[in-house]
């Protein structure tokens, strides 16, 4: 697998991402087993559809994120496998956390949130590792 996809980008810029579609009409409930019409004061605000639509381009953004990182740890766990290294490699988790829970402070967020968040990522991550360490055999 080329590594070329996980070189750094100069910048990141919203316009890479395809443009929103706008607002649905209705929101799913119970994971879509249901529909439920948002109120016509919500709808009709366009203050809340300014703001909402931010956060629709936020969470596609956080997805193309996502799946660029994974396609770098796809290229890691591939070469671990290759030369024999463990999936986990827990002195360089330490170290991200440490360097995500200032970048967090430095952002405002919070820091045991970001934590939490590379802790579930990092654990997807170690579950890919080991598959492809037992695909290779």
């Amino acid at each position: 697998m080329s590594n070329e996809r996980c070189a750094p980008r100069t910048a990141f810029s919203f316009s890479d991402l395809p443009a929103s579609r706008g607002l649905p009409k209705t929101v799913g409930r119970d994971r879509g087993t249901a529909e439920i019409t948002m109120g016509e004061t919500q709808a009709s605000n366009p203050e809340l559809q300014r703001l909402r639509a931010s956060i629709d381009n936020i969470d596609a953004a956080l997805i193309h994120l996502l799946a660029e990182r994974f396609k770098c740890t796809q290229a890691v766990g591939e070469y671990k496998a290759t030369h024999g290294l463990s999936p986990a490699d827990p002195s360089r988790e330490a170290i991200q956390i440490g360097r995500l829970r200032k970048l967090a402070e430095a952002a405002h967020l919070d820091p045991d949130f970001a934590e939490k968040f590379l802790a579930f990522i990092v654990k997807e991550v170690i579950r890919h590792h080991e598959a492809i360490r037992r695909e290779r055999g």
